[in-house]
This record gives structure tokens, sequence and C-alpha cells, in this order.
């Protein structure tokens, strides 16, 4: 699996005209994967974002995670992530999981993540085109990779 990670003051994601979901304060997450990804992956992702200290202390120190100052996550599947435009100018995407292997993975890292943060953690629409904005916090932005096993 791989995740950008973005410490934000606000970020939200719209599909078509009547659907827009909203956080203020936290995390969005572009979420790709892979095709050899499993649930192990997708927990341990799921640990590392939701206790990843990317938020300032009193003493201006990045100590704090999400869960320590109830925060938000809002997560968007991504494949493009896997893309690869090392040759040519059009990218390919074979090192992306397909949709239906990617989707119970997707679903599989929000579900671990709403039990590691202890709350619901908003999304987007698998699948479908999105238009997201962000307002960046910092800026903060972390590329993560799960171990290779």
């Amino acid at each position: 699996m791989r995740a950008v990670v973005q410490r934000v003051v606000s970020a939200s994601v719209a599909a078509g005209t009547d659907r827009l979901v909203r956080i203020g304060p936290g995390l969005l997450v572009l979420l790709g994967v892979a095709p050899e990804d499993d649930d192990l992956d997708a927990a341990w992702m799921s640990r590392k974002i939701t206790y990843l200290r990317l938020f300032d202390d009193a003493a201006g120190k990045m100590n704090l995670s999400v869960r320590d100052t109830g925060g938000g996550i809002l997560v968007v599947s991504q494949f493009t992530l896997y893309g690869d435009a090392s040759r040519g100018n059009r990218p390919g995407f074979s090192g992306s999981a397909g949709f239906d292997a990617a989707r119970p993975l997707y679903e599989s890292f929000v579900r671990f993540t709403g039990q590691q943060l202890g709350r619901p953690v908003m999304t987007g629409w698998y699948g479908e085109a999105m238009q997201v904005s962000l307002v960046n916090d910092g800026p903060v932005t972390l590329i993560l990779d799960t171990p290779r096993r």
C-alpha cells in the first residue's frame, strides 16, 4: 500500500454536484493499493497513519497524533499513486491492484482506521471521479509505503 498523508486545516472531496464530504483539522490520506497487498498491509498502514506524530504540542514540536488532537481523517482512493511514467509520456498503472481486488483492501483500511481512531473516518467514493480540495497545514506531507514481507 502507498499513502500520501497531508496534515490539513481542512479538506473535502466532492463527486458530482450533490455529494460533498469534509473534515476540519486532521489528515487527508490518498491511498493506493498494490496487487500483492492484503489485510496485514491495510492494518499496518492504518496504525502507522493513526499514530503518526504530525501535530504540534504546546512547545511547537510534532509530538501529537491525529488521535491525540481529535482531528478527522479523510481517505480518498488513488490508484494513480502506483503510476509509472519512466518510459514515454503516458503513465502505466500495472503496479496498481485492479478495481475488484483493491476495493476490499481500501474498505479494510477505512474500517481499521476508524477502529484505531475511535471515531468514524470520512471517505470519498471508491472508483468515481472526484474533486479533492485541501488547505495543507505546514505544509506537512509524507509518502508512506507498507514494508515488503
